[in-house]
Formats: structure tokens, sequence, C-alpha cells
């Protein structure tokens, strides 16, 4: 049999369980062996030898043509849902086939919950099945070392921060084969705000043959309502249908091609968004359910008579330089939003701080309509600027919260918080992150909640959730984009209204062991506390008896809601529940529990323990963690591929699409973008090696480098502006093109002098509706309300309308517009914790771009050559740097020869170029004066130029 050559790149992140496979280099002399017909979905998995096979079916096609103008068809895309009692099992499976002649990358990427097990993941190509296993880590590498002498290649996995996390598998596909993805993760279900609500991302990226989504629900309490909101848009109103019994539902959405298209005579999709399924169970009075099957225990505690609790409340804002423009406005939304929000016994005050720390108010103050409308008075008139100085802010505000408690100012049945909202790592005052963390333990008294909200890309979220879990709180990632406010409005719904204080259960004694409780470190935050563990079978009547739940301001009695026969009839008798769904539940919850305790482990010897346990729990219940690894293998086990953990755990992707990646993955440096190496005799001889550019291009400060093709000489000058203004590099209405960078700041002054770099650059093809925002973060591609991202972490690529983003890794970054015009964006990072320096930004445009004579902009202006004249070469007062006469645009300036760098062949040292540098950030070379190109958003374009 001829082998199979795969590279599958493959991470996961100790919380944040994802994966971002990596396929390629399938040879093309097994093009006429790959005829696979997968058009229908296959049957559940079967279980031989303690790993996972399947089948393959041979349905015939059927329905209309959906392959789109890369010769890619989908004919299938399904997910399968199964939810027994709030434990839910995810299939998404995917069928495409590449119609064209020649080789093309197939992308399957769908998104996954945060905190969900990954537990199968098959791959099937020509009839081969892929199936997978867990291992222990260091035994799945060992083994697959062994495959891997054959010419198999380990991977990475890379992974996001968000609610939803990305899977992703690119495998390079030769014409005419077919080729299915399966993959399966189960997670929990959490009632929040009143209600279950199940989210599946449903972004196919184009057409499908035969698009399903089937969702399945069994709650053995009884349904109290299904509803399925129009998150899909008003284009697929009244195709799901459902089916609700008095203890059982039935979700089924299945759009027929016609009804996917966008429009009768399109050929994209509508299906883009959130598939919602939102439920509650039966109550009545009860405050708690019971269910106990197959040995295992589950209990439900979600009351929902009882009051809120007051709030004391300190929001403490970050109004640095980078949280200027779109992140500190929808701040501002969010929080006027929030504000409004809270009631009146509750008390509140706003600390914000860069550099410095203010208060709004010293103290605490009762949320009345006066209070609150001048605290939204105060956000609004805030002004980002300066640094980061997270020690003191949080410091201060647990100073208000203590003092406050000590004048016996708070309710004592009252909850205090504090909230977090910052995009940066600390760069003022106390830098190190782990002394912050011990300054915050040591001075936050015990009954006070600390929640961060981390913004943006280029947040240390992996700190701000550190400091969160070990102070009774929780962290989340908001992305700085048009979601934001929404975002920060979510989040805060979610931990902002406890109902109880602090929760202790009281099970009979001897009825039960392995108790494992989810809660939010036993604080509850308005949704459901479960709590799950073995029960003996010898005492199931005596731990049917009355439970006492007790907390610090109620008293209630839970009993049981469903009797165990019951309980057995029902779920053997119904073939779609999972059988093993309270097991299931209590390996979550605990393995969950196991995590978060071994994170915040004061010893090495204790996490150890906490290591082995976790390890075993894994390998029983057949599932990734941080401590074991998804070994995927062919039947003959000669071929094998692994799923393993990062070294990297902050570097992320972000949500994508089944969609087309360029050939050659690696080769995204255009010719023109690779310098020749050359020199340049100056007025003194000047002898240090240049390159002979041709381009035109900004770096480091950010240094321009115009390239005048007519008098082949370069043109320097510097811009010298505030962190977080926006400056315009090209804007073409005709064309249609606009390209701005967004400057972000050095940590601290250095004589003075704060320099700045670009941080983001926004390119916004205005006729194909396309937005690319490249930041030293994340690259992302923007079609209306579809969005699709790179990370710089892996080598990669998106197509879409004839334009292609490529992505070096860790390197640069590649537009083509429709083979014709060409960009390229340099990523310069720099050590983490230098005391000044920041990752930047550089970008090159080639002469072969071809603007219209409207062009403008800082480069813009300059596609359009002007007459410049130089001459009069002299020595100028540094000897090394002569000085020259030119004349430019009816001025004459005096120019001085030097060089600059160009950092294509050199990233980290730059290669020398020559030019002829203007003074004041360009007078009298460009137009006016440079903040004339000062634009309000990264994608508008220049006014009256």
């Amino acid at each position: 049999m001829k082998q199979l050559i795969c590279i599958l790149l493959l991470f996961l992140v100790s919380e944040i369980r994802s994966f971002d496979l990596v396929i390629d280099e399938i040879p093309d002399d097994l093009e006429n062996l790959f005829d696979l017909e997968v058009d229908g979905f296959l049957s559940k998995p079967m279980m031989r030898n303690g790993r996972y096979q399947r089948s393959t079916l041979n349905d015939e096609d059927s329905g209309e043509s959906v392959a789109g103008d890369d010769k890619i068809s989908i004919y299938s895309y399904k997910v399968q849902s199964t939810i027994t009692s709030r434990l839910v099992d995810t299939m998404i499976q995917s069928k495409v086939e590449n119609k064209a002649k020649h080789a093309q990358n197939l992308v399957f990427d769908v998104q996954i919950p945060k905190g969900a097990f990954i537990h199968n993941f098959t791959m099937n190509i020509n009839g081969i099945t892929f199936t997978s296993s867990i291992r222990e880590k260091s035994a799945a590498r060992q083994q697959y070392a062994q495959a891997r002498a054959k010419g198999k290649a380990a991977g990475i996995v890379r992974s996001s921060a968000l609610d939803m996390e990305n899977f992703k598998a690119e495998l390079n596909v030769p014409g005419g084969m077919k080729v299915q993805f399966e993959i399966h993760y189960q997670e929990m279900m959490r009632r929040k705000l009143g209600s279950y609500e199940y989210v599946i991302p449903l972004q196919p990226g184009r057409l499908a043959k035969h698009l399903e989504v089937d969702v399945r629900i069994i709650e053995p309490q009884g349904l109290r309502y299904v509803h399925v909101p129009n998150s899909l848009g008003d284009h697929f109103a009244g195709i799901t249908t459902i089916s609700k019994g008095e203890k059982k539902a039935h979700v089924s959405f299945k759009p027929t091609v016609a009804q996917q298209r966008k429009c009768p005579t399109c050929s994209a999709t509508a299906v883009d968004g959130n598939f919602v399924v939102a439920y509650d169970v039966h109550r009545e009075t009860k405050a708690g359910e019971l269910e106990i099957f197959n040995g295992y225990f589950i209990h439900y505690f979600a009351p929902d008579n009882l009051d809120p609790l007051p709030k004391n409340i300190l929001f403490v804002i970050d109004v640095s330089g980078s949280m200027w423009g779109l992140k500190m406005k929808q701040t501002v939304e969010a929080m006027k939003t929030i504000l409004g929000d809270l009631r009146p016994d509750d008390h509140f005050s706003v600390v914000d701080f860069n550099h410095n720390v203010r208060t709004w108010r010293d103290d605490l103050v009762a949320a009345t309509a006066t209070q609150k409308e001048d605290a939204k008075k105060y956000i609004q008139e805030i002004h980002p600027n300066g640094g980061t100085n997270i020690n003191e802010a949080l410091l201060r505000a647990i100073f208000i919260l203590k003092e406050a408690s000590n004048l016996g100012m708070l309710d004592p049945n009252s909850v205090s918080m504090i909230v977090l909202v910052s995009d940066g790592d600390p760069t003022v005052g106390e830098l190190k992150l782990t002394k912050i963390q011990k300054n915050v333990k040591q001075n936050i008294p015990e009954d006070v909640s600390l929640f961060s909200l981390g913004i943006g890309f280029d947040v240390d979220y992996d700190f701000l959730d550190r400091l969160a879990h070990e102070n009774h709180g929780m962290a989340q990632r908001i992305f700085g984009n048009q979601e934001t406010s929404s975002q920060m409005k979510k989040f805060y719904n979610q931990v902002s209204t406890p109902l109880l204080k602090k929760v202790e259960f009281n099970y009979p004694q001897g009825s039960v062991s392995d108790v494992t409780q989810n809660s939010f470190d036993n604080y509850f935050g308005g949704s459901e506390i479960v709590v799950a563990g073995k029960v003996d079978a010898d005492n199931v009547q005596h731990l049917q008896s009355i439970i006492t739940a007790t907390s610090s301001n109620a008293e209630l009695v839970l009993e049981t809601l469903t009797d165990v026969e019951g309980l057995d009839d029902f779920l053997k008798k119904e073939p779609h529940a999972d059988p093993k769904f309270t097991e299931k539940l209590w390996a979550y919850l605990t393995i969950n529990q196991l995590l978060a305790e071994r994170n915040l482990a004061p010893t090495a010897a204790l996490k150890r323990n906490l290591t082995r346990s976790i390890l075993q729990m894994s390998l029983d219940h057949h599932i990734v963690t941080p401590f074991t690894a998804m070994l995927i293998e062919n039947p003959e086990r000669n071929e094998r591929m692994l799923a393993d953990s990062p070294q990297d755990q902050k570097r992320g992707c972000c949500p994508g699409t089944l969609g087309v990646a360029s050939n050659g993955l690696d080769q995204s440096i255009p010719p023109w973008a690779k310098s020749i190496p050359t020199t340049r005799p100056t007025l003194n001889a000047l002898k240090a090696p240049t390159v002979s550019t041709h381009i035109t291009s900004v770096d480091n400060d950010p240094h321009f480098i115009i390239h005048l093709l007519k008098i082949q000489e370069n043109i320097c000058f510097n811009i010298d502006s505030e962190p977080g203004k926006i400056l315009n590099l090209v804007s073409d209405p005709d064309s249609g093109i606009v390209v701005n960078g967004q400057l972000t700041g050095a940590k601290k002054r250095e004589n003075t002098k704060l320099s700045t770099y670009f941080g983001k650059i926004g390119f916004y093809f205005k006729n194909k509706g396309l937005k690319v925002e490249i930041s030293t973060e994340m690259i992302t591609l923007k079609d209306g309300s579809y969005s699709t991202a790179l990370s710089w972490s892996d080598t990669g690529s998106i197509i879409r309308k004839r334009l292609l983003v490529s992505v070096k890794k860790d390197r640069s970054v590649t537009i083509t517009v429709d083979t014709e015009m060409s960009f390229m964006v340099l990523l310069h990072r720099v050590w983490k914790n230098h005391p000044v320096n920041v990752d930047f930004l550089g970008i090159y445009i080639p002469p072969t771009n071809r603007f219209s004579p409207s062009a403008h902009g800082l480069i813009g202006q300059f596609m359009s050559e002007p007459e410049v004249h130089i001459f009069n070469e002299r020595p100028g007062q540094d000897p090394e740097k002569p000085e020259a006469t030119m004349e430019v645009k009816g001025h004459k300036l005096t120019v001085t020869s030097g060089l600059q760098k160009d950092y294509r062949t050199d990233q980290v040292f730059g290669t020398n170029v020559h030019c002829w540098f203007v003074h004041n950030s360009g007078k009298g070379f460009i137009d006016g004066h440079y903040k004339d190109y000062l634009v309000p958003h990264l994608y508008s374009f220049l006014k009256n130029p």
C-alpha cells in the first residue's frame, strides 16, 4: 500500500482545549487512488480494542451543484448533538471534494466551546480511516517517533481564548479527491440568567449539498420550554422544526441549497453565525434536582425565587494609550449600560489608570440615579494616554473596599467584587507579574472576588486568568471588535448577580464518595451549582432522603425530584439518551476541578499528585487534557499523527471556516520582496552594504522610504506622532483601496522622546467589500459579517474573492489582489520583558502596484512620481552625512545623505538602504503637514487630499 505522507499540526492548551491541525503534502501520484464516496453521514462510532472505528457509506449524489469558482464542493456538513440531562455530546462532520484538476489545500475549520473535552477525531481519505486513541503524553510521543522515521512529522496546535475555540484541519488534496473529517467533543450545559443555552457556531463557509443541524434533548426533570431564536437571520425564518414532548425534544435545521444562497443567483452561502437552542427544565417550587443512574449521582442546585444580594463593585479601567480609539469607545458604551443596570442597594466606584491612578470617588457611593449619571459623564470624558500601572490600580481598589468595610459601610449580606478591564501588560510601576499576583493575594480580603476582562489580541490573558482565579473570580478575553460592548455586558450579567454568597451541601454520611462541586469557588453567580459523585448501591435510598443546603442568607431544603426506578426505566427506553451521562458529567466536573486546583497548588508535591490524578482520569475516560495526547493512526498502525501540547500557550488563532489555501504555504514572499544587496558610493565614499530596494516602505519608528523610479533614488522621512493615532498611507477612492496604520508607543521615553511604531495596519478593498486587519498578534480577513483569521504562529493562507492573504510563520504577511497588486507586512518581535521596546510592523509596497491618478496619502501621493532634482552635494555638519539641495513641488529643501534599514532580508538587524533624508516630518516633500494625514478609523479614506 502506498504511503500517505501527512503533516499534522496540532497543539492543546491546558485550559483551552482547541486544535489547529495542518495536514499537507499528499503525493500527486496518489491522485488516482482517491475515489472516496462519502455523501451520507456515518453512524455512531464503534469501539474496537478500545479505539474508535468508522465505516464509510456510498450514498448517491443528490441536489444541485455547489462547487465554487475554486472547484471546491461541500458534499455534506452535519452537526449532531445529544443533550442528556445537561451533558452535551456533539459531532461535527464535513465531507468535501476537490473538483479541480490540480491539488488544493482544503481547510476544515470549526469552532468548539472553551472548556469542552475533545474525545475523538477521525479522518477518511480514499477509504482509509485514521482513528484516534488517547495515550499518556510520553508514551504517545514514543509511538509517534517510530512512525516519524517513515516520513511523518509532529505538528502544532494553536488556540485562542474566546468562549469558542478553533479546530482546524488543513489537507493538500489532489484533484478529484473526496475527504471526510469528523470531530466529537463533550461539554456541560451551564445555566445562565435563568435558562440553558446551547450554541453551535455554524460557518460552513460555502454552499453545502447536504447541510443539517440535529439536536436531541433528553431531560428527566421535564422540559418547561424549548426555544430556537432566529439567530441566523430572517433569511432562515420557518426552516427550523421543533418537536417537544414532556421530557424530550428534537430540533432540526435542514436548509436546501437554494435556501442557503444569499440570493437566488448568488454562489455565496447565507449560513454564517450561531445556531442557538435555549431551554429550561421544570423546577416547580424545589431548589434542586437529584439524579442517580449507573452508580453515579448528579445534584443540580438552582433556586429561582431568592432576591439578588446587594453588590459592592469597584470598576478598574485601563485608560493607557493602547486603549485609544475603538477599544475605549466600546468600553465607555458598555460601562454606561452596566452602570445603568446597578440596583439602588448596590454601592460602587470607578478607578481608572494609566501610568497614574485616579478615582472617580475616593469611597463607595450608593447607586442612585444621580451618582450613576455622574459616573457615566466621568467615564465619557476619559482620554487614553500613557503607560499601564496595573499593580497600583488594583491595590487602590482593594484599599477602597477594605476602608468601606472597616467603616461599617457595607451590608453584611452584600458581596464585594473588583472588575478589572485592561488590554495590556504592566509597563509602569511593578512590572513583575508574579509580584503583582502576590501583592493582590496578600491584600485582598477573603470575601472579595476579582474578575478580569482582557481586551484585544495583545493582552497577557494568562496573567489576568491567574489573577482572577487566585481571588475567587474568573477571566474572559474580549476581542477589540464591533462586539466588544455586547461581550462585556454579557460577562457582567453572568458574574454580577449572585443569589447566594456561599453554599455548603450536607449529604447523609456514608452514602456518597468522590464528590465534586462545580461552582464559582463555591460562590454562586446567578446560574447553577452542580455536584456529582459516586454512590454506594446500598445507600441509594439513604441518599434520597432530605438533603440540606445552607448558605449565608438562606437555608433551603432540597428534595429528590426523580425516583431512581423511574429514571432507570425512562433512560433505558430512550434510544438517544447517553447511558453514561452521569459518569461523564462526574468525570468532566472532576477533571476541571483538579485542573483548577493544580493551577493554584502551593507546592510541587501537591501539583505532581494532582497531575497524576488528572492523567489517570483522562485515560480512563478517553479525553484530551494537558497531560494526554491523541494518537491518530491508520488501521495498520504504520502511519501515525500526534495531537500534543504546545510550548507557547499564548499565541492563538481565531474563528475560521471551510476554505482553500494556496499551494506551497511557506512560499509567501513574492519575488519583488526579495531584496538584492548592492552598494552606493556617496560624497565621502560611504561603503556600508546597502540593498537596491526598488520598493516603497514604512518601518521602525516609523521611517518612510520612498523609492523614485525616474531618478533611482530613495527619499526618507520620519513621522513623529502620538500612540493611537492612525495615519493614512494610501487612499485611492477611484480604485477603492485604503491602507492605514495605527501607531503604538514604546513602553517609556528615552532622552525625552517616545518612539512610536505601527502596531496595526488596515487594508480596505471597497470594491470587494473586504477588510484585512494586521496586528502584532493576528491577521483577520473580514467580509461583512464573515470573519476568519490566521495566527503569526503558523504558516497559512486565506483566499476570498480573488484576494490572497499568505502568512509566513513569525515573519511576514503578503496580500495579493487579483494577482495584480501586492503588499507585504513584516512582523518585528522583541523580548516581551524589554523595558522599552514593543512588537511592531513594517509595510512594503512594490512599484508594480498600479493605483489610479487620484491616489494620495503619505505613500500614495508618490505613486505618481513628482519631479525631483538633487544637486549641490556638499559636506554636512556630520562628516559622515553629506548634504544636498533637493527641488520638489516648488520647494528647495536641504536633505542629508544617510542610511535607513530594510528588514526584508534580515528581519533582526536589517540591511542598510541609502537615502536622502527630509527633516521636519517630511515637510516640503509631502503635501501639506503630516497631521493632514490623520484619519479617524483604520478603514477611513483620506478626506480632501
